[in-house]
């Protein structure tokens, strides 16, 4: 349009609002304190390496009293909903998926991590295993496969059971295995790492799936995941 004064052609950008994503309503019934709290509380959660009781006192700075104890309970209520509240806006995942396996203590014992990311860096499964054997990989791919289809290239390393359970569930893909390929999916091993530090320690499994299946990365993706969390049954 002209500018008033000088009759030049002036540019203008359009702003539109994004409505947020969160749960239905009906997700926050029985809990005493009102749902904007609880989304502010668990994305603080998600988004800064932040623990449970720096959370609390973040919180008690600004007038609201709540225990550690029921901060977790609400990462690990609400975060499920809030990635299936996020799947129609995230972006589809991709052709090619990088597949490693990082390890974490639970209630002292160790649990063996799979994780599949694609190459924007969006997670998308995730597998909690007491073993790192066969059984667990072949548990692994079947579930993200019978969930996303197949992708046209994988990378993984050379762990024996990798490229087995590769070649004979996805014979038609392209598998890299060359040094250093997986180095996305395993520096995001390392900022999974960081984020356990402040939690001091891991109680269940399942916690460990969810830990997992958070976006690790400022900059990935949409930062949402794609599937439920399981974990390989005893």
């Amino acid at each position: 349009m002209a500018g008033p004064l000088t009759g030049e052609a002036v540019g203008v950008k359009r702003r539109y609002l994004v409505r947020p994503v969160q749960p239905p309503t009906s997700a926050f019934a029985g809990f005493r304190f009102p749902p904007e709290v609880i989304l502010i509380a668990v994305r603080w959660y998600l988004r800064y390496g932040l623990s449970y009781r720096d959370l609390e006192e973040l919180l008690a700075e600004r007038g609201i009293e709540v225990d550690h104890v029921t901060l977790f309970r609400w990462v690990q209520r609400f975060t499920p909903l809030l990635i299936d509240a996020a799947r129609p806006c995230r972006h589809s995942v991709g052709s090619h998926w990088l597949v490693d396996e990082t390890y974490v203590k639970v209630s002292g014992s160790w649990r063996y991590v799979y994780r599949a990311v694609d190459q924007n860096g969006q997670v998308i499964d995730v597998f909690v295993s007491k073993k790192r054997d066969l059984r667990a990989a072949t548990l692994f791919f079947t579930s993200v496969l019978s969930a996303h289809g197949q992708p046209a290239e994988i990378t993984t390393d050379r762990a024996h059971t990798l490229v087995r359970v590769v070649s004979e569930l996805l014979p038609d893909a392209l598998h890299d295995t060359t040094q250093y390929a997986n180095n996305r999916v395993e520096a995001d091993h390392g900022r999974l790492k960081a984020r356990l530090r402040p939690m001091r320690g891991l109680k269940r499994d399942r916690t460990a799936s969810v830990v997992g299946a958070m976006p690790s990365s400022r900059t990935s993706g949409d930062g949402t995941t794609s599937s439920g969390w399981m974990h390989a049954p005893d």
